[in-house]
């Protein structure tokens, strides 16, 4: 994303004009799928079900251990011509989740942004603007986890009514609608309510974002969903 025009062909100036005023018009399907063959040696999906279906095929492998993608040396010098991700996943920051092993995927196939609490803000929609609108890609994944520590932090602030110090507030607002929504049924595990719940509406927050999200989701080249890692399984169960 911060390569210069002499290293990626395209200026920055015509990567965000085409993401505002095209949404994905900046290359030909021929001339992306000639980027991401270059890239990473894999043909894009044909579709974001294909691409969806992909990361699920690659979450099986995982958890059976028997991944695919395992040297990631290969293709470095290819990669160097350029990324063409065909999946964005709005991960947490928690160290225990790593998007392209949970879904084993290669570099380059995943573009990444992470916050603790996996919610997405202004700073995240114009990220998955640029993933879709300029890069082409396919489905956003917003992924919960289990035992999140920043959804279990926001509990515990509502219900002591009590903000935590710094800077923290600005993640307990971002996650409290959350908490609000699951709160009233009185689940059994409130985390996990919380967390699935989380997921949930920053997955429709993507899809319902004006004017590039909403407008790749309306013509059917885009689809968002939500997800929850399971740590111990490893297993990403979609919702």
């Amino acid at each position: 994303m911060c390569k210069s025009s002499a290293e990626g062909g395209i200026s920055r100036r015509g990567m965000f004009a085409a993401g505002i005023a095209g949404a994905g018009a900046l290359l030909s399907p021929a001339a992306l799928a000639q980027v991401t063959e270059t890239a990473t040696g894999t043909t894009p999906p044909a579709t974001p079900r294909e691409a969806l279906q992909r990361l699920k095929e690659g979450n099986a492998r995982y958890v059976a251990n028997a991944p695919v993608n395992t040297d990631h040396s290969v293709d470095r010098a290819k990669r160097s011509a350029g990324q063409k991700p065909f999946a964005a996943v709005v991960a947490c920051s928690d160290s225990r989740v790593a998007p392209e092993i949970i879904f084993d995927q290669g570099l380059g196939d995943i573009f990444v942004v992470r916050v603790a609490g996996n919610f997405i803000n202004d700073d995240g929609l114009a990220s998955l603007e640029f993933g879709a609108a300029v890069l082409g890609v396919q489905v956003i994944v917003v992924l919960g986890h289990s035992s999140c520590g920043a959804v279990d932090a926001t509990i515990r602030s509502v219900e002591d009514r009590e903000l935590p110090m710094g800077h923290l507030p600005n993640l307990v607002d971002a996650i409290r609608p959350a908490v609000y929504d699951v709160m009233p049924e009185k689940p059994v595990d409130l985390l996990s309510a919380a967390i699935r719940q989380n997921a949930r509406l920053n997955a429709e927050k993507a899809a319902a974002s004006e004017p590039v999200l909403a407008g790749l989701h309306g013509s059917g080249k885009l689809t968002s969903v939500a997800g929850v890692y399971n740590i111990t399984t490893g297993k990403v169960d979609f919702l």
